[in-house]
Protein backbone atom coordinates (compact mmCIF):
# COMPACT_ATOMS: atom_id res chain seq x y z
CA UNK A 1 0.00 0.00 0.00
CA UNK A 2 1.47 3.37 -1.13
CA UNK A 3 2.10 6.18 1.62
CA UNK A 4 -0.89 8.49 0.06
CA UNK A 5 -3.18 5.96 0.38
CA UNK A 6 -1.63 4.85 3.81
CA UNK A 7 -2.64 8.20 5.48
CA UNK A 8 -5.48 9.00 3.45
CA UNK A 9 -7.30 5.77 5.10
CA UNK A 10 -5.83 7.17 8.30
CA UNK A 11 -7.09 10.52 7.74
CA UNK A 12 -10.71 9.43 7.09
CA UNK A 13 -11.22 5.76 8.33
CA UNK A 14 -14.24 3.25 7.26
CA UNK A 15 -16.65 3.45 9.47
CA UNK A 16 -17.26 1.15 12.60
CA UNK A 17 -19.97 -0.92 11.60
CA UNK A 18 -20.90 -1.22 15.89
CA UNK A 19 -20.68 1.95 15.92
CA UNK A 20 -24.01 3.24 14.81
CA UNK A 21 -27.84 2.71 16.32
CA UNK A 22 -29.73 1.88 13.40
CA UNK A 23 -29.52 -0.55 10.80
CA UNK A 24 -31.46 -1.20 7.49
CA UNK A 25 -30.55 -4.66 5.45
CA UNK A 26 -31.47 -4.80 1.70
CA UNK A 27 -31.81 -8.08 0.41
CA UNK A 28 -32.28 -8.91 -3.29
CA UNK A 29 -34.51 -12.25 -2.39
CA UNK A 30 -35.68 -14.04 0.74
CA UNK A 31 -32.95 -15.27 2.43
CA UNK A 32 -29.53 -13.36 0.93
CA UNK A 33 -29.73 -10.94 4.04
CA UNK A 34 -29.50 -14.00 6.29
CA UNK A 35 -26.90 -15.39 4.30
CA UNK A 36 -24.67 -12.40 3.90
CA UNK A 37 -25.16 -10.86 7.38
CA UNK A 38 -27.02 -13.01 9.66
CA UNK A 39 -24.30 -14.03 12.42
CA UNK A 40 -23.78 -10.07 12.67
CA UNK A 41 -27.48 -9.28 12.61
CA UNK A 42 -27.91 -11.71 15.46
CA UNK A 43 -24.97 -9.69 17.03
CA UNK A 44 -26.94 -6.32 16.56
CA UNK A 45 -30.13 -7.65 17.99
CA UNK A 46 -28.53 -8.93 20.91
CA UNK A 47 -27.46 -5.52 21.24
CA UNK A 48 -30.44 -3.90 21.30
CA UNK A 49 -29.82 -2.40 18.32
CA UNK A 50 -32.39 -1.43 15.74
CA UNK A 51 -32.33 -3.64 12.99
CA UNK A 52 -35.01 -3.81 9.74
CA UNK A 53 -34.84 -5.91 7.00
CA UNK A 54 -36.42 -4.60 3.15
CA UNK A 55 -36.62 -7.58 1.02
CA UNK A 56 -36.66 -6.47 -2.84
CA UNK A 57 -38.32 -9.30 -4.64
CA UNK A 58 -40.84 -11.82 -4.13
CA UNK A 59 -38.52 -15.13 -4.60
CA UNK A 60 -41.34 -16.79 -7.02
CA UNK A 61 -38.35 -18.67 -9.06
CA UNK A 62 -36.21 -20.19 -6.79
CA UNK A 63 -35.50 -23.77 -5.90
CA UNK A 64 -39.04 -24.32 -4.64
CA UNK A 65 -40.12 -24.89 -8.13
CA UNK A 66 -38.46 -28.34 -8.02
CA UNK A 67 -40.61 -29.61 -5.27
CA UNK A 68 -44.09 -28.52 -7.10
CA UNK A 69 -44.23 -25.33 -5.47
CA UNK A 70 -43.75 -22.62 -7.97
CA UNK A 71 -45.55 -18.80 -8.84
CA UNK A 72 -47.28 -17.33 -6.27
CA UNK A 73 -47.89 -20.37 -3.54
CA UNK A 74 -43.79 -20.36 -3.34
CA UNK A 75 -43.79 -16.12 -3.33
CA UNK A 76 -46.21 -16.83 -0.37
CA UNK A 77 -43.94 -19.51 1.05
CA UNK A 78 -40.78 -17.62 0.87
CA UNK A 79 -42.31 -14.72 2.96
CA UNK A 80 -43.56 -17.14 5.54
CA UNK A 81 -40.02 -18.39 5.85
CA UNK A 82 -38.40 -14.35 5.86
CA UNK A 83 -40.78 -13.54 8.98
CA UNK A 84 -39.79 -16.68 10.58
CA UNK A 85 -35.64 -16.69 9.74
CA UNK A 86 -35.70 -12.90 10.98
CA UNK A 87 -37.27 -13.71 14.17
CA UNK A 88 -34.76 -15.91 14.50
CA UNK A 89 -32.20 -13.29 14.55
CA UNK A 90 -34.03 -10.68 16.63
CA UNK A 91 -35.69 -9.03 14.14
CA UNK A 92 -39.45 -8.33 14.27
CA UNK A 93 -39.58 -5.16 11.35
CA UNK A 94 -39.32 -6.72 8.04
CA UNK A 95 -40.87 -5.04 4.93
CA UNK A 96 -41.43 -6.28 1.21
CA UNK A 97 -41.01 -5.06 -1.83
CA UNK A 98 -43.22 -7.29 -3.57
CA UNK A 99 -41.34 -7.17 -7.24
CA UNK A 100 -41.24 -9.74 -9.79
CA UNK A 101 -37.94 -12.12 -8.86
CA UNK A 102 -35.46 -12.47 -11.83
CA UNK A 103 -35.59 -9.09 -12.70
CA UNK A 104 -39.58 -8.72 -14.05
CA UNK A 105 -39.58 -5.20 -12.23
CA UNK A 106 -38.22 -1.42 -13.31
CA UNK A 107 -35.01 0.03 -11.48
CA UNK A 108 -37.11 2.91 -11.54
CA UNK A 109 -39.35 0.63 -9.27
CA UNK A 110 -37.07 -1.08 -7.37
CA UNK A 111 -35.03 2.28 -6.27
CA UNK A 112 -38.17 4.22 -5.13
CA UNK A 113 -38.95 1.51 -3.39
CA UNK A 114 -35.45 1.29 -1.41
CA UNK A 115 -35.79 5.33 -1.11
CA UNK A 116 -39.14 5.35 1.07
CA UNK A 117 -37.78 2.56 3.01
CA UNK A 118 -34.80 4.68 4.26
CA UNK A 119 -37.16 7.72 4.27
CA UNK A 120 -39.10 5.51 6.92
CA UNK A 121 -36.35 3.68 8.74
CA UNK A 122 -34.26 6.92 8.94
CA UNK A 123 -31.06 4.10 9.15
CA UNK A 124 -27.85 5.24 10.03
CA UNK A 125 -26.10 2.45 7.66
CA UNK A 126 -27.73 0.21 4.99
CA UNK A 127 -26.54 -3.31 3.83
CA UNK A 128 -26.58 -4.76 0.45
CA UNK A 129 -24.85 -7.03 -1.68
CA UNK A 130 -21.37 -6.42 -3.30
CA UNK A 131 -21.90 -5.21 -6.60
CA UNK A 132 -18.57 -4.88 -7.67
CA UNK A 133 -17.85 -8.81 -6.76
CA UNK A 134 -16.36 -9.80 -9.87
CA UNK A 135 -18.62 -12.87 -9.83
CA UNK A 136 -21.80 -11.65 -9.06
CA UNK A 137 -23.63 -12.57 -11.73
CA UNK A 138 -27.19 -12.42 -10.38
CA UNK A 139 -28.95 -9.18 -11.91
CA UNK A 140 -31.62 -8.65 -9.00
CA UNK A 141 -27.99 -9.14 -6.56
CA UNK A 142 -26.67 -6.28 -8.71
CA UNK A 143 -29.79 -4.09 -9.17
CA UNK A 144 -29.86 -3.87 -5.79
CA UNK A 145 -26.64 -3.22 -4.33
CA UNK A 146 -26.25 -0.42 -7.18
CA UNK A 147 -29.50 1.12 -6.18
CA UNK A 148 -28.25 1.40 -2.36
CA UNK A 149 -24.95 2.64 -3.72
CA UNK A 150 -26.85 5.57 -5.68
CA UNK A 151 -29.68 6.01 -2.53
CA UNK A 152 -26.76 5.57 0.06
CA UNK A 153 -25.25 8.88 -1.27
CA UNK A 154 -28.23 10.86 -2.18
CA UNK A 155 -29.95 10.03 1.11
CA UNK A 156 -28.49 12.66 3.18
CA UNK A 157 -29.92 15.56 0.37
CA UNK A 158 -33.44 15.97 1.42
CA UNK A 159 -34.25 18.18 -1.47
CA UNK A 160 -32.43 15.43 -3.75
CA UNK A 161 -34.51 12.30 -2.62
CA UNK A 162 -37.81 15.15 -2.99
CA UNK A 163 -36.74 15.70 -6.37
CA UNK A 164 -35.96 12.04 -7.54
CA UNK A 165 -38.26 9.60 -5.57
CA UNK A 166 -40.88 12.23 -3.97
CA UNK A 167 -39.64 10.69 -0.73
CA UNK A 168 -38.22 12.54 2.43
CA UNK A 169 -34.33 12.13 3.41
CA UNK A 170 -32.59 10.63 6.15
CA UNK A 171 -29.30 11.14 7.30
CA UNK A 172 -27.50 7.64 6.57
CA UNK A 173 -23.84 8.00 7.55
CA UNK A 174 -22.81 4.85 5.67
CA UNK A 175 -23.01 1.56 3.51
CA UNK A 176 -22.07 -1.43 4.00
CA UNK A 177 -21.85 -4.42 1.08
CA UNK A 178 -22.25 -8.26 2.31
CA UNK A 179 -21.60 -10.80 0.08
CA UNK A 180 -18.07 -9.03 -1.22
CA UNK A 181 -14.80 -10.46 -1.47
CA UNK A 182 -12.88 -6.66 -0.68
CA UNK A 183 -13.96 -6.55 3.49
CA UNK A 184 -12.60 -3.56 5.27
CA UNK A 185 -14.25 -3.77 8.38
CA UNK A 186 -14.87 -7.03 10.11
CA UNK A 187 -17.36 -7.76 12.99
CA UNK A 188 -16.64 -10.52 14.89
CA UNK A 189 -19.50 -13.02 15.94
CA UNK A 190 -18.09 -16.15 17.90
CA UNK A 191 -20.64 -18.62 18.60
CA UNK A 192 -23.39 -16.40 16.28
CA UNK A 193 -22.79 -18.65 13.50
CA UNK A 194 -24.93 -21.21 15.02
CA UNK A 195 -27.89 -18.70 14.78
CA UNK A 196 -26.78 -17.98 11.91
CA UNK A 197 -27.09 -21.58 10.19
CA UNK A 198 -30.61 -21.82 12.38
CA UNK A 199 -32.03 -18.66 10.57
CA UNK A 200 -31.37 -20.42 7.28
CA UNK A 201 -31.31 -23.92 6.76
CA UNK A 202 -34.29 -23.92 9.66
CA UNK A 203 -36.10 -21.53 8.25
CA UNK A 204 -35.66 -21.33 4.32
CA UNK A 205 -36.48 -25.07 3.86
CA UNK A 206 -38.07 -24.50 0.29
CA UNK A 207 -34.49 -23.57 -0.65
CA UNK A 208 -32.36 -25.52 1.72
CA UNK A 209 -34.21 -28.87 2.10
CA UNK A 210 -31.52 -31.35 4.27
CA UNK A 211 -29.22 -33.62 2.92
CA UNK A 212 -28.75 -31.83 -0.24
CA UNK A 213 -25.94 -31.06 -1.94
CA UNK A 214 -26.67 -27.62 -2.09
CA UNK A 215 -27.49 -27.09 1.09
CA UNK A 216 -24.17 -29.03 2.71
CA UNK A 217 -22.09 -27.03 0.19
CA UNK A 218 -23.40 -23.57 2.10
CA UNK A 219 -23.39 -24.66 5.00
CA UNK A 220 -19.50 -25.82 4.59
CA UNK A 221 -18.90 -22.26 3.18
CA UNK A 222 -20.64 -20.12 5.29
CA UNK A 223 -18.27 -22.30 8.32
CA UNK A 224 -15.31 -21.23 6.23
CA UNK A 225 -15.84 -17.99 6.12
CA UNK A 226 -16.28 -17.70 9.58
CA UNK A 227 -13.19 -19.04 9.91
CA UNK A 228 -11.38 -17.65 7.65
CA UNK A 229 -12.50 -14.17 9.04
CA UNK A 230 -12.12 -15.41 12.82
CA UNK A 231 -8.40 -16.06 12.23
CA UNK A 232 -7.96 -12.04 10.42
CA UNK A 233 -9.36 -10.96 13.69
CA UNK A 234 -8.60 -13.37 16.01
CA UNK A 235 -11.26 -14.18 16.93
CA UNK A 236 -13.74 -17.28 17.25
CA UNK A 237 -15.74 -16.44 13.90
CA UNK A 238 -16.69 -13.38 11.96
CA UNK A 239 -17.90 -11.73 9.04
CA UNK A 240 -16.62 -8.94 6.52
CA UNK A 241 -17.81 -6.18 5.06
CA UNK A 242 -16.94 -3.09 2.07
CA UNK A 243 -17.98 -0.47 3.95
CA UNK A 244 -17.76 3.17 2.78
CA UNK A 245 -18.58 6.53 4.88
CA UNK A 246 -20.01 9.73 3.26
CA UNK A 247 -16.91 11.07 2.53
CA UNK A 248 -15.96 7.84 0.44
CA UNK A 249 -18.70 8.24 -1.77
CA UNK A 250 -18.20 11.49 -2.94
CA UNK A 251 -14.37 11.05 -3.19
CA UNK A 252 -11.16 9.36 -2.10
CA UNK A 253 -11.01 6.96 -5.18
CA UNK A 254 -7.78 5.47 -3.76
CA UNK A 255 -9.95 3.71 -1.12
CA UNK A 256 -11.92 1.78 -3.74
CA UNK A 257 -9.30 -0.52 -4.74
Amino acid sequence: MSLVKTAIRLAVPYPKIEAFDRYLFVGPHPDDIEIGAGATIRKLTEAGKSVVFLICTDGRYGDGASNGVKGDELAALRKEESLASAKRLGVSDVHFLNLCDGAGYAIEQLERGIAEAIAAVQPDIVFAPDPASKSECHEDHLRVGRAVQKLGCFAPYSEIMQNLYGTNGAKVQAIAFYMTARPNRFVKTGKRLTDQLSAIFDCHKSQYPAGTAESDALKLYLRLRSLQYGLRTLSRGAEGFYVLGQTHLHCLPETGK
